[in-house]
């Protein structure tokens, strides 16, 4: 495997596993704030968001791609991508569950934390080694 990514295959199946999963990627990419909502009861474009804060515009986007790649291996397409070429939004869509990876600036400024903070925070700590 010389030169070669080991592959990790992280389970897909509900959406519950999705977000979890994708959570666990951003983590391993040193993803800084990142905050599991339920929004099923509150929205119907998705069932779970992921929020999380990267360093910067080169970081956002390894992690968009981490995510992106990570899931493909196993077996789930991202949908859309949206802000990529900005790199201080990024926003993946996989039907039921939506990341948002934002620059500490945007993330401030659009504040969807406190737009959806009616929403069920999930508690992360247990997957997550920070």
């Amino acid at each position: 495997m010389d030169g070669e990514k080991e592959k990790i295959i992280y389970p897909v199946g509900t959406p519950e596993e999705i977000a979890e999963s994708i959570v666990k990627i951003l983590d391993k990419k040193l993803a800084r704030d990142i905050r599991l909502l339920r929004v099923e009861e509150k929205t119907i474009i998705a069932n779970y968001f992921v929020i999380c804060t990267g360093n910067s515009v080169t970081q956002i986007k390894a992690l968009a791609g981490e995510v992106e790649e990570r899931l493909l291996d196993s077996g789930l397409p991202v949908r859309h991508i949206d802000g990529f070429s900005g790199g201080t939004w990024i926003v993946l869509d996989y039907g039921s569950v939506i990341v948002h990876i934002f620059s500490p600036e945007k993330r401030d400024f659009y504040r969807l934390d406190k737009l959806w903070d009616d929403a069920e925070e999930i508690d992360i700590s247990g997957i997550i080694t920070a």
